[in-house]
């Protein structure tokens, strides 16, 4: 099942706590679609500061932390060890745009409010939880305020 935003957005939501975790009341497990996509499946890619195109995987709704955080993880291949061409400072700046810029939007016109925004990059897609020691990741964790993503540092 997939929530549309709009004819241009459409996104799923899956619960990101693990079995026997916290549960979100009426949400239920929506399974994915990509944001930015016209049809469901069908992937687009989210231009940076940095330049680099990042395409995101999944939003995944967690009430495990103790409260509700919604975790946006975005597949981002230029941040690899071997042959990526963005470096960590650039892209901790496109994690915050992609928080300002795609994640304030989205959970205002699906009316979430989080405690909590995780944004994350992987140089490929990543199970959620399952380790992965060959994989580059990096995220940042935001607290929403005031329609804007205040960098949480911790």
């Amino acid at each position: 099942m997939t929530a549309r935003i709009s004819d241009t957005w459409a996104i799923g939501l899956r619960l990101a706590a693990p079995a026997g975790g916290a549960r979100l009341r009426g949400r239920g497990c929506i399974f994915a679609a990509l944001l930015g996509a016209t049809q469901a499946g069908a992937e687009t890619s989210f231009p940076t500061p940095s330049g680099q195109e990042v395409t995101l995987a999944e939003v995944l709704l967690d009430e495990n932390p103790g409260a509700l955080w919604v975790r946006f993880r975005f597949v981002a291949p230029d941040i690899a060890r071997e042959g990526g061409a963005t470096d960590v400072d650039s892209a901790m700046g496109d994690l915050q745009h992609l928080c300002d810029e795609i994640a304030v939007p989205y959970l205002s016109q699906h009316d979430i409010s989080p405690s909590r925004i995780v944004i994350s990059f992987s140089d490929r897609f990543v199970p959620f939880g399952q380790p992965a020691a060959d994989a580059t990741q990096y995220f940042e964790l935001f607290s929403p305020e005031n329609g804007a993503c205040i960098w949480e540092e911790f």
